[in-house]
């Protein structure tokens, strides 16, 4: 196999080695990377049944908005509302990727990947990836590890049940009372253009990593601070009785950073505050310096320090990205 191959030739000449995946949600640095860049384009998918589910496998270089299509095309519920995400599947399970109410555990039932360490192929059940909001083993202790080389699926028919706020007020918007899967995938593409999170050659707005901060997930009393510090509730999303989770982009904005604010050849996306756009010649260290401006803002008002979604590439001990990386 061609990633064991890699893996070898990196370990024998004593070089890193990056996993690339659809390069969706990765920064790198002005300088490149100082090594071997592998870039996953294993393809292939197969569809079983088995009683009631159906077991999607798909090799981790499918395109991952491909894979979506196909599910609710068979009228297979799950990852309606992980649509029009970029990038390919075997990086999904890496960052534990959602949207819209839904995370790709929710449906994962395991990973096939190369583990570095035994230098063998393993499979690693939904338990073992240790998934977490936005997190998995992938990306925590185990970053660099493992090579995700397929990841499988168990899905159902069933009806559509959308229960987060902006696709039920895109429902209502267009008449749709009862929503099918095909409907809620419709309307997950729609807002996700509206928030150019969409790739769009004539979308500027659409130039960036997506998502650049994470929704924090803090305590009850930190939310009714937070609210108190900005003189209005602050939005957020039960996790549990203890703890809750606060929208990124309220912070941001109620921070002083607004959608359509420039900075340079950088800015913040006139359509959603959680984008960081390349207006046009940006370099690395012009998006840092502008992710690091946000992350202090807001911690500076409010107390809560963002984290982030992209993986940065070829910084070494950058202390700025040592910044956007701490999260207590």
């Amino acid at each position: 196999m061609h990633v064991a191959l890699a893996d070898a030739w990196a370990e024998e000449h004593r070089v890193p080695m990056f996993v690339l995946g659809g390069g969706s949600n990765v920064v790198i640095a002005d300088e490149g990377f100082d090594g071997l860049v592998l870039q996953i384009g294993i393809a292939g998918c197969t569809v079983t049944q088995q009683g009631d589910e159906t077991f999607i496998r798909a090799a981790a270089g499918e395109s991952w908005d491909a894979l979506v299509a196909d599910a609710v095309a068979r009228g297979l519920c799950g990852l309606e509302s992980l649509s029009g995400i970029p990038g390919s599947v075997g990086g999904t399970p890496i960052q534990n990727v959602g949207a819209y109410g839904q995370e790709v555990s929710s449906t994962l039932v395991r990973v096939t990947a190369f583990d570095r360490q035994r230098h063998d192929m393993v499979t690693l059940s939904k338990d073992e990836c240790e998934f977490g909001y936005r997190m998995s083993r992938f990306k925590a202790h185990d970053l660099g590890r493992f090579i995700v080389c397929a990841v499988t699926f168990a899905l159902r028919h069933g009806s559509a049940a959308p229960t987060y706020p902006d696709v039920l007020r895109y429902l209502d918007e267009v008449h749709i009372a009862t929503p099918t899967i095909a409907d809620v995938r419709a309307a997950v593409l729609a807002i996700r253009r509206r928030k150019g999170m969409v790739i769009d050659a004539n979308d500027s707005d659409s130039r960036s990593v997506g998502s650049f901060f994470m929704n924090p997930v803090v305590t009850r009393e930190t939310r009714d601070r937070v609210s108190s510090v900005a003189g209005s509730e602050a939005p957020a999303y039960a996790i549990d009785a203890r703890d809750v989770k606060l929208a990124a982009a309220w912070l941001i904005e109620r921070s002083g950073l607004q959608k359509g604010h420039v900075d340079g050849p950088v800015g913040i996306s006139t359509k959603h505050p959680l984008a960081i756009v390349n207006r046009g010649g940006a370099t690395a260290r012009d998006v840092l310096r502008l992710a690091v401006r946000i992350k202090r803002q807001v911690a500076d008002r409010f107390g809560v320090l963002l984290r982030t979604e992209p993986i940065f590439i070829g910084f070494g001990n950058n202390a700025d990205v040592k910044y956007l990386q701490q999260d207590s």
